[in-house]
């Protein structure tokens, strides 16, 4: 029987992970990944239905938790200290994070309630004191004042300015939201399949040009698979995989 779940109650897939941590009651640095992999698959088929662009980050949590528990039954890797390593270490060390920030901003939204219950005053200054200016004795002021001196302010001021430049962020302009649908993928990835008939699934990848675009190459391979458009072969664990154009030349037309 399915787990009734709305998907607008999580934000992402680290956020799931860490609903069924905590519901289980599980130390975080020991996670049964079975248990959780089978669970949180759970919640997957109930999302089946949802919009593709929500459901790509699911999807490539699934697919790492899946890589993950196919490791745990492999014999474990030993690092270059002779150390056995976890497979399930990197996965921990972004559930620690996400945990922090998502804690840290429950902080900062308590602070923002807290804030708001404040009122101030508006200032009641007559108008004799606002417009009140304080005269200036130009010749006390410019007194002993030279084009040195002059020059050795000018270099101060700017000096603090370029200071207040972030030397990192500053070189950076606006970062714009890279929009990619599946229906726009899907007519590539068959594209490229009648150019080359046999290639690289890794090939293919590399060629993308961001995470978003790999994530939806990655579905556009799944349904083009599921359509028979395409077959793919892997000869063993962890080699390249190969694809193969299944398309026609009546298809081609």
């Amino acid at each position: 029987m399915g787990i009734p779940v709305k998907l607008q109650v999580f934000e992402g897939p680290l956020d799931l992970l860490l609903h069924l941590i905590d519901k289980n009651k599980i130390d975080i640095y020991d996670i049964p990944i079975v248990e959780i992999t089978n669970q949180y698959m759970e919640y997957i088929r109930e999302m089946e239905k949802q919009d593709l662009n929500v459901m790509s980050e699911f999807l490539l949590m699934a697919a790492t938790l899946l890589d993950i528990k196919c490791r745990m039954l492999l014999p474990k890797e030993v690092n270059e200290e002779g150390e056995e390593e976890d497979p399930r270490a990197e996965l921990v060390e972004q559930l620690l994070q996400y945990k922090m920030y998502k804690y840290m901003s429950y902080e900062l939204k308590d602070r923002q309630v807290e804030g708001e219950r404040l009122l101030y005053r508006e200032p009641q200054i007559p108008d004799e004191v606002m417009n009140y200016v304080e005269p200036v004795d130009l010749d006390r002021l410019l007194d002993g004042l030279t084009l040195q001196k002059l020059n050795i302010i000018f270099k101060e001021v700017i000096r603090k300015q370029s200071d207040k430049i972030d030397p990192v962020r500053s070189r950076f302009g606006k970062i714009e939201k890279e929009e990619v649908t599946l229906p726009e993928k899907l007519d590539y990835v068959e594209e490229y399949a009648r150019e080359h008939r046999i290639f690289s699934f890794r090939n293919l990848l590399t060629r993308q040009s961001s995470k978003i675009q790999i994530i939806v190459t990655f579905l556009a391979i799944l349904e083009l698979m599921k359509t028979g458009k395409i077959r793919i072969a892997q000869e063993q664990p962890f080699d390249d995989i190969e694809i193969t154009s299944m398309i026609t030349e009546s298809e081609e037309d």
